[in-house]
């Protein structure tokens, strides 16, 4: 990849952007902080504009790849349309495509024609021409289409991407874990079959954008199957006699006990996958009737650097997130069921306030993330390291925002409380199903109202619904006695138009990607009034309707209207 930006010139000292960036911002497409913002990531980690804008993923795929068009002059290709098996993937090789990310598209005389989604990226030309002696002639894809047809490509040619990326396997770090013991069978894991085949998953997982990587051993068959964008899919079936040594290596990577089977275990391990980009996984084993079960959790740190417009807020309820946020002091809760993305709610708010004049301290089970300029704490219940714990350290470290990964007990929610009273920002997640059980819920640990009433802020509840596909979502016809029942209006019904999913090779059956769908509900007066005189939830929920406080429904619903995602994804998300 280019270690030179050409198309910027503020190399970090905030002077006038010039080129893409500034076209970006006079097109409104950026706004004049994040196009220097990003810039200035750029120079500083020596790839180019466009690569850390596609990371950055303030923009879509497409939006970029429109303006670079013009803006560089260079052909535009809709290579979703492109017929993986006519391609000349044999002209140029494998390690080169893998590494450059680019594809070669036809050949004409001793022109070759390549695929790419940075027109910036110079060096790939230059070693493309260098090894193969043609003259390559770069025409400007998405990135996200183009990542796709090469992996479709290399595997057609029976030289995947994924098993053929040894400089970028060679790159899999062991993250902090206990060191492994020796174990009888610790040879088979060196064989290269069982290592290309773990490494193929995982990388084919980071490709896939999956979020869990589930491998699970039964008495007559072994799976792999990826969670992705919330709904779990089986990709492989290995052999059964091939499942302790993959589990053995997994634990390696992860550097667990490969001799210890009989006890669940806890790990971590990374893979790089460039230059700018490192991919975290945390590593669970369970041992069940017919072997270990091992999940992944695949943690990217993209994912906390989206911006609050990327989460899927409404209008009025990003300003009562930012409102909420900027104070000096409370408590902001966030809540949800597990994998509702109440994680990157919280990591997008420390990052808005993740500043050189605040002091920020976390406390973690375990660390998800790690954010650059945070004081994260990974709680640890074998020394003692509680929540509680680390809380009380912190206010003995002059803290300004504190986040508490979750709130479990009394003793935490008190000193959380206590924290949020006396001239804090506390941040934390509790599990319920939304906002006003929320509150009802620390009542119930012990909390006293009057602590709740004068501390809580602001409540999130939030789920996350698959996003449509806008390449072949399509309209659909509903009975309006259904429309109503799941709580549209009589009046708004002739106008409404309903999506349903499609399906194509750029989707996973009709959905890609997820947003957020959220109740959130300040605290005013009125229900800080029904909390101290002992209300429950029901009377909590119905002030915040009186309030004008969307619950989870009617926030699925307004994403129904705009054709974001279905009716089915509603209903299945928010039917409690």
């Amino acid at each position: 990849m280019s270690n030179v930006n050409p198309i910027a010139t503020t190399g970090g000292t905030g002077a006038a952007l010039s080129g893409l960036p500034a076209r970006l911002v006079r097109d409104k497409l950026l706004t004049a902080q994040d196009a220097e913002r990003i810039n200035n990531e750029s120079v500083t980690n020596k790839v180019s504009f466009v690569v850390r804008l596609v990371e950055s993923r303030k923009l879509d795929p497409l939006t970029i790849a429109r303006i670079a068009s013009e803006e560089f002059g260079m052909p535009l290709l809709d290579i979703g349309a492109v017929d993986p098996g006519a391609l000349p993937i044999k002209a140029v090789d494998a390690k080169l495509i893998v590494r450059h990310r680019v594809l070669p598209l036809f050949k004409r005389g001793n022109r070759l024609y390549v695929a790419v989604a940075d027109p910036t990226n110079l060096p790939a030309i230059d070693e493309i021409k260098f090894n193969t002696g043609l003259a390559p002639e770069p025409i400007l894809v998405e990135a996200d289409k183009l990542n796709t047809l090469i992996d479709r490509s290399l595997e057609a040619q029976g030289s995947s991407a994924l098993a053929d990326m040894s400089e970028v396997l060679d790159n899999v770090e062991m993250a902090s874990g206990e060191a492994q013991t020796e174990d009888p069978d610790a040879d088979d894991t060196n064989d290269a079959p069982i290592v290309r085949f773990v490494n193929k998953i995982l990388l084919d997982a980071i490709h896939r954008g999956a979020s869990d990587i589930h491998i699970e051993p039964y008495e007559q068959r072994y799976r792999v199957r990826f969670r992705t964008d919330g709904v779990l899919q089986e990709i492989a079936a290995p052999p059964l006699a091939l499942a302790a040594r993959i589990a053995s290596r997994v634990k390696i990577l992860s550097r667990l006990d490969i001799s210890e089977r009989r006890i669940p275990q806890d790990g971590r391990m990374k893979i790089r996958v460039s230059k700018t980009r490192a991919i975290d996984f945390r590593v669970s084993t369970l041992p069940t009737l017919f072997g270990e079960k091992i999940v992944l959790r695949i943690l990217d740190p993209a994912s906390a650097t989206l911006g609050v417009d990327r989460l899927g807020f409404e209008a009025e309820q990003k300003a009562a997130y930012m409102e909420a946020i900027h104070r000096p002091y409370g408590m902001v809760l966030v809540t949800g069921p597990t994998g509702s993305g109440k994680t990157v709610t919280l990591y997008t708010a420390l990052n808005i306030l993740n500043t050189a004049d605040r002091n920020i301290s976390t406390a973690e089970d375990p660390v998800e993330i790690n954010l650059t300029g945070i004081n994260q704490v990974n709680i640890n219940e074998r020394v003692k390291l509680t929540f509680a714990a680390a809380l009380r350290a912190f206010l003995r470290q002059d803290p300004d925002v504190i986040m508490v990964g979750e709130i479990r007990d009394l003793e935490t929610a008190e000193i959380a409380i206590k924290a949020a009273q006396t001239g804090h920002m506390v941040i934390s997640t509790l599990h319920t199903n939304d906002a006003p059980q929320t509150l009802a819920r620390l009542v119930n640990m012990g909390v006293p109202p009057f602590n709740i009433a004068s501390a809580v802020n602001l409540i999130i509840a939030q789920r996350l619904a698959r996003r449509l596909c806008p390449q072949c979502r399509k309209r659909v016809e509903l009975p309006h006695a259904a429309l109503l029942q799941v709580g549209f209006h009589e009046e708004e019904i002739p106008r409404l138009r309903i999506y349903g999913p499609g399906g194509c090779d750029a989707c996973n059956d009709g959905y890609k990607g997820r947003v957020g769908i959220y109740q959130v509900m300040p605290m005013t007066p009125a229900i800080a009034q029904i909390i101290l005189r002992g209300g429950n939830a029901t009377e909590i929920a119905e002030q915040a309707r009186k309030d004008g406080v969307f619950d989870l429904r009617q926030s699925g619903l307004r994403k129904v209207r705009e054709g974001i995602t279905s009716l089915e994804e509603i209903e299945r998300v928010t039917n409690e």
